[in-house]
């Protein structure tokens, strides 16, 4: 398979490398690695065992990228008003695009630009962090859940999990990817939020009691608006606390909007906050605390 990286941050460097050492022609658009990428290849370091590859492709501009089978997008949202001219050189008959981005409202983008058929979203739990240029670092996690925009458990969805995990990706294909969303959701808005705010790793937050209790109020705010949101089945009243047990696991996190905010990046405020409290506020559930965590959140982001 032929795949195509668009943002190629800490995500689309592991994914990609993974691929890419498993026997698929993978093409990475790069900014920042570009210059050592190409001259020294890509090592990734992590507690699954580290790798390197001599020789990796790499681009600069996605119209010398070529028409890809798959097109893989790791951008950060806030860049999304230039994800589909990034992505049409990239775009052959049969290309299919999975978006791996936070949030909601990304496969309607996608889905608008290039037809529903085409988009697959996904939810990655992954650690990983970006070293100097040419080096990704893999702290903790790793899983990929994916699913067709349209609904439903497709065989290509599923042959598309089996080859990630044929590379060393554990990755699951879902039937409702919008619970799917959601239950990503549960952990981002508290854990992105309160870290880019507070300064605080996740092992921080969950080490103060109060805060603790506030990451708690947070989750069970974000489960009673997604339970609001025609799921297949309601996310678990339980869920709250496994995601907080698999967080406290993982050490002394720097989730990705805490890393942004540190250094001075804009935030994914809109596909992380704004959209999902509009969704709420549609079904009649008010998220609270949610809409205070980004209005602070937003705030920092306000030039005087």
């Amino acid at each position: 398979m032929t795949i195509g990286i668009i943002g190629s941050g800490a995500l689309g460097l592991y994914y990609g490398a993974l691929l890419q050492r498993a026997g698929h022609e993978v093409r990475f658009l790069l900014r920042r690695d570009f210059d050592a990428i190409t001259r020294k290849g890509l090592s990734v370091s992590s507690p699954k065992g580290d790798f390197h590859l001599d020789r990796v492709k790499g681009f600069r501009d996605p119209a010398e990228m070529g028409t890809v089978d798959l097109a893989l997008v790791g951008l950060k949202t806030f860049a999304n008003q230039h994800l589909v001219a990034l992505l049409a050189p990239l775009m052959g008959p049969m290309t299919r695009v999975l978006t791996l981005q936070n949030g909601l409202g990304n496969e309607e983008l996608l889905a608008e630009a290039f037809g529903a058929e085409r988009v697959l979203g996904g939810v990655a739990f992954l650690c990983s962090n970006r070293g100097q240029p040419g080096f990704v670092h893999h702290l903790d996690q790793g899983r990929i859940r994916l699913g067709e925009f349209s609904g439903g458990l497709s065989p290509f969805a599923e042959s598309l999990a089996e080859s990630f995990r044929q590379a060393a990706i554990p990755c699951e294909a879902v039937a409702d990817l919008r619970k799917a969303r959601w239950e990503k959701l549960v952990w981002n808005i508290p854990f992105n939020g309160l870290c880019a705010l507070t300064g605080q790793t996740t092992e921080g937050l969950l080490a103060h009691a109060p805060l603790r209790a506030e990451v708690r109020a947070l989750m069970e705010e974000v489960i009673r608006a997604a339970n609001a949101q025609n799921l297949s089945t309601p996310i678990a009243p339980d869920f709250a606390g496994r995601m907080i047990d698999v967080t406290a696991s993982m050490g002394a996190y720097r989730p990705s909007m805490m890393i942004d905010r540190q250094e001075q990046r804009p935030l994914e405020l809109d596909a992380i906050y704004a959209l999902p409290l509009a969704r709420a506020a549609e079904k009649g559930v008010e998220m609270v605390r949610v809409r205070m965590l980004h209005a602070l959140l937003d705030a920092g982001e306000k030039t005087p």
